[in-house]
C-alpha cells in the first residue's frame, strides 16, 4: 500500500446492511459495532447532507417541510463510502456516507425534536 493511501479506521463503524422497509418509508441501517438504527424516510429526507437542505456554510440549514409522506424510492451506491437515497418528491442530492448515516441514527432524538420545534417556531407543518 502506498504512503497516499488510507487504511480502513478499524474504529469507525461499517455498514453490514441498508434495507428498505415499510415501502420505503422506513431505512433500516446495521452496523458491523452491532449497532442496527430504524430511520424514517421523513427524517432523512428533512437532515439530507445535500446543499438544498444544509446550505453552504455554518448557519445556513433549512427547514424543509411537508415531508410526512415521502418515502425512499431508490438506494444508489456511491463508492465504498456513501449512498445516494432518492426519495419520491424527486429530491436526490444527498450523499449519506457511512458516518453520517451512523450519526443520524445515534443522534435521532436530539435532531428529530429540534427539527419538530423549528417547525413549529416557523408555523410549518410536517
Amino acid at each position: 500500500m502506498s504512503n497516499d493511501a488510507k487504511a480502513p479506521d478499524q474504529d469507525r463503524p461499517w455498514p453490514t446492511e441498508l434495507r428498505l422497509s415499510e415501502q420505503g418509508r422506513l431505512l433500516i441501517v446495521s452496523f458491523n459495532n452491532g449497532q442496527k438504527f430504524e430511520l424514517h424516510a421523513e427524517y432523512l429526507r428533512v437532515e439530507s447532507p445535500s446543499a438544498e437542505v444544509q446550505g453552504h456554510g455554518a448557519g445556513q440549514k433549512k427547514i424543509v417541510p411537508h415531508k410526512q409522506d415521502v418515502s425512499i424510492t431508490n438506494i444508489e451506491p456511491v463508492g465504498n463510502y456513501a449512498a445516494r437515497l432518492l426519495f419520491s418528491d424527486g429530491h436526490d442530492s444527498g450523499l449519506f456516507t457511512w458516518d453520517y448515516l451512523h450519526e443520524l441514527g445515534r443522534e435521532y432524538e436530539g435532531k428529530w425534536a429540534e427539527y419538530l420545534a423549528k417547525l413549529t417556531e416557523a408555523n410549518l407543518a410536517r
